[in-house]
């Protein structure tokens, strides 16, 4: 099992569901499993990016700074990025390049990552205010979010794809995440049209899938009554 073919999973979108937000990993144990990837902070606080080892938060307010080893994690991808070229593109929209990339990566059924560094235009990008205990379902939590646009910028796309077979436990379909060159606009991605960049991609055999057993309050929820599949729809 190589490390550059394994996808490290914390955590689970469905347990966001019911509102079980609370850290269940810290940043530092994060690095040790990838020095690229995506998350969120407890009580949903803001949108993380790493970026070569660099973890940068997007808060509610759209200011971006870099975390400390401390800061803690319910839910978080990361893997150690070794991506290969797949395509120079022009003038797409999310939508098409979504598509694109399903048709020529061939992989459809298993996880793969994208990087797309480039020009993106129109692009919208949203972060959450930080719920504090006790903690809101995502559901609610995710209708104060704040969203901030910008007409066109400069940055890198980090992108997680999931079989649809495995929605709840991650996003089936693809997760994008946003940082700008001048580390100054970045958060979860709801659109965008790419002017002109660059696509790489990386595939994954294994997914390390690891679960908060520590957690009492994940150990016993009832998933069972929680519309998992509606709520991560709505919140995406």
């Amino acid at each position: 099992m190589s490390k550059y073919t394994t996808l490290y999973q914390h955590g689970t979108l469905a347990l966001l569901v019911p509102g079980l937000l609370e850290g269940t990993i810290t940043m530092g144990q994060l690095l040790k499993r990838g020095d690229t990837g995506i998350g969120t902070g407890e009580g949903l606080d803001g949108e993380l990016i790493i970026l070569d080892g660099k973890p940068y938060q997007v808060n509610s307010r759209g200011k971006v700074t870099v975390v400390s080893d401390k800061f803690k994690l319910p839910f978080a991808n990361a893997h150690f990025a070794r991506y290969s070229p797949l395509a120079e593109l022009e003038n797409v929209e999310q939508d098409d390049l979504n598509k694109q990339m399903l048709t020529l990566s061939r992989a459809e059924n298993t996880f793969f990552s994208l990087k797309v560094t480039g020009t993106f235009a129109d692009i919208k990008t949203r972060a959450v205010v930080k719920s504090e205990p006790p903690y809101s379902t995502l559901a609610e939590t995710a209708r104060k979010q704040s969203i901030f646009t910008r007409d066109q910028i400069d940055g890198t796309l980090i992108s997680y794809y999931s079989p649809q077979l495995f929605n709840g436990a991650a996003v089936g379909g693809f997760h994008h995440h946003f940082m700008s060159d001048d580390r100054k606009f970045g958060g979860h991605v709801l659109d965008f049209r790419l002017v002109k960049g660059e696509v790489s991609y990386q595939l994954f055999d294994t997914l390390e899938q690891h679960l908060p057993v520590d957690n009492k309050a994940y150990m016993e929820h009832d998933f069972e009554k929680d519309d998992i599949e509606g709520s991560i729809q709505a919140s995406e």
